[in-house]
Order: C-alpha cells, then sequence, then structure tokens
C-alpha cells in the first residue's frame, strides 16, 4: 500500500472523527434535555460513528505497513478485520437501543412530550451527516478501500434514521401522543442492526476469501487471451486483501515445451494480469502439459466468470 492512499484514507477518518463527534455531542445533550428518546438513540449511533473512526485510523496505520515473515502477504486484510469489528460495534448498539426503546413503550412510568430542541438538532444532524457521507464514499473509491466504504453506507443509513427521526418528531408533536417517539426508537434501532448484519456479511465474504462478482474474473480471463500460448486457463482464485488481489491460476503449454520457455508464457500471462487489472498485487501461474487431468475441485474457468442472466440477455 503506498503512502498517497494510506494519507486519503487517514484524512477521511479524521473528518469523520471530527464531524461525529460534534454531531454525537450535540444529539445526546438535546435527547437527555429534550426527553426524546428517539433523539438520544440516534446521538448513541453517531458516537459509534466515532469509535469507527478512530478504528480506521489505526486499521490505516497497520495496513500501510508492508510484508514481514510472520506476514508475508502484507497487512491490508487490517482492514476487512476493522470492517468486521464496525459491524458488531454498530449490532451491539443498536441491540442496546432496541433494549431502552421496547423497556420505555411497556414501561407505567408517566408520559412526557419531548420538547423542539431535538428537531432543530436533528435537522443539523442530517446536513452534516450528508456532508460526511458523501466524504467517505468519496475518499473510499479514490483509495479503493472497503474499510470506507462500508462506512460510508452506515452514515447513509444514518441519514435514513435521522430523517425517520425528523418525521416521528413531528408526528409526535402533531398528534400529541409522547409514545410515538420511543416507538421510533425502536424502529432506528432496527436499522441500526440491519445495517451492522449487512456490513458483516459483506466483510464475511471477504476474510472467506469469497466473492460474488465475476467482474474481475471476466477481466482476467480476458488478458490472459491476449497470450495465445496460454491455454485452457482454469483453476483461477482470486481473493482480496483490503484494495489489493492475489491471483492463482493454472494453465497449459505444449508438452515437448522447454520449462525456460513455459516460464516466459507464465511471465507473459502475469504481466497480462496486472496491466488489465491494476489492483493485482501478486500472481501464481501454475504450468501443466496441454491435455493434463487432474481431480481439481477449486477454482473457476472462463465458463464459470460468465453472469448468470448473460443467457438472457
Amino acid at each position: 500500500m503506498d503512502d498517497e492512499r494510506t494519507g486519503v484514507i487517514k484524512k477521511a477518518s479524521w473528518i469523520a472523527l471530527g464531524g461525529n463527534t460534534v454531531l454525537a455531542v450535540a444529539k445526546v445533550v438535546a435527547g437527555l434535555i429534550s426527553g426524546s428518546l428517539a433523539v438520544l438513540s440516534d446521538g448513541i449511533d453517531s458516537t459509534t460513528d466515532v469509535l469507527i473512526a478512530l478504528m480506521t485510523l489505526g486499521a490505516a496505520r497497520i495496513s500501510a505497513k508492508p510484508g514481514d515473515k510472520e506476514h508475508p502477504y502484507g497487512h491490508a486484510r487490517a482492514e476487512t478485520i476493522a470492517t468486521t469489528v464496525i459491524a458488531f460495534v454498530l449490532f451491539t448498539a443498536g441491540a442496546q437501543v432496541l433494549i431502552n426503546a421496547v423497556t420505555a413503550i411497556f414501561s407505567s412510568a408517566p408520559e412526557t412530550m419531548p420538547t423542539t430542541l431535538g428537531l432543530w438538532v436533528t435537522i443539523v444532524s442530517i446536513i452534516g451527516k450528508s456532508l460526511l457521507t458523501w466524504s467517505q464514499f468519496h475518499y473510499g473509491k479514490t483509495a479503493n478501500s472497503s474499510m470506507l466504504i462500508a462506512n460510508g453506507k452506515n452514515m447513509r443509513g444514518d441519514i435514513v434514521t435521522s430523517a425517520g427521526v425528523l418525521v416521528g418528531l413531528i408526528l409526535t408533536y402533531l398528534t400529541g401522543i409522547p409514545v410515538l417517539d420511543k416507538v421510533l426508537a425502536a424502529l432506528v434501532a432496527l436499522w441500526i442492526i440491519k445495517n451492522a448484519v449487512s456490513i458483516f456479511m459483506e466483510s464475511n465474504m471477504e476474510l472467506m476469501d469469497g466473492s460474488s462478482d465475476t467482474g474481475p474474473y471476466q477481466v482476467l480471463f480476458k488478458a490472459i487471451h491476449e497470450v495465445p500460448e496460454a491455454g485452457n486457463p482454469h483453476r483461477v482464485r482470486i481473493r482480496k486483501s483490503g484494495s489489493l488481489l492475489m491471483v492463482d491460476l493454472d494453465i497449459e503449454v505444449d508438452p515437448g515445451m522447454k520449462v525456460k520457455d513455459a516460464h516466459v508464457i507464465a511471465r507473459r500471462v502475469e504481466k497480462a494480469i496486472k496491466k488489465s487489472m491494476p489492483e493485482v498485487y501478486d500472481v501464481i501461474v501454475h504450468i501443466e502439459p496441454q491435455g493434463n487431468v487432474e481431480d481439481e475441485k477449486y477454482g473457476l474457468t472462463p465458463e464459470d466468470a460468465v453472469p448468470q442472466n448473460a443467457d438472457e440477455e
């Protein structure tokens, strides 16, 4: 990972840290003063964003380290691990908010109407979160960082959450029914939990070296096709490590070819792949004699990389 990419991630993280700290403090204080459980719950969600920003700063520092004896593939997966931790933090926060909201709904304590302070703070929060969300997606795409993009998705969910809180507060004032605020807090919690599960599933796919996107495989097979001497590319596997891709594949060559010549073809395949896919960090090419038949259970072939709906187009 180059210094420029690390700098972009750190910049995005500092922006998220500063912005979310201000919004979190404002919403928690407003929620306590106004008596709005929904606004307080939204503030707790923003507090987790502060923790997430601190986590991304730490992950950026770790993932920038070069490979060593203990980590020959480098430290780029620190981003993926951080993304998984983000999901657990969000889930825990959402579950706590949900428990508090449900408890308040069924509480026998006297109902009181929240003040309008929460309304105005929520409006400011929507504007602030919109700017923060844009920054995370912008820098996430610039640095090709799944961690920043996951944080952007979380903040995009925060906008929906705050918008829901705003609508709920308006309805509470119009109807004069205080319990609507607590019901809304429960809905906010469910939204937080949903986002947490979604982020976890995406990061888990990467940790398991899986992918539901055949796009990179299509680009890879097209690149290999530019080397006609590399026959029958198969057992192709692409795994992601942070923003980097690692590729393993088998190709077949003329059985009578010298080892030196086969190596030249393998190098041409590697260069063709890296030219078409700049995000590829390493390529391992296994040479086999043409017509070789083995019990090979893992990896994709060109047929496997065709989109499922290709026949329908």
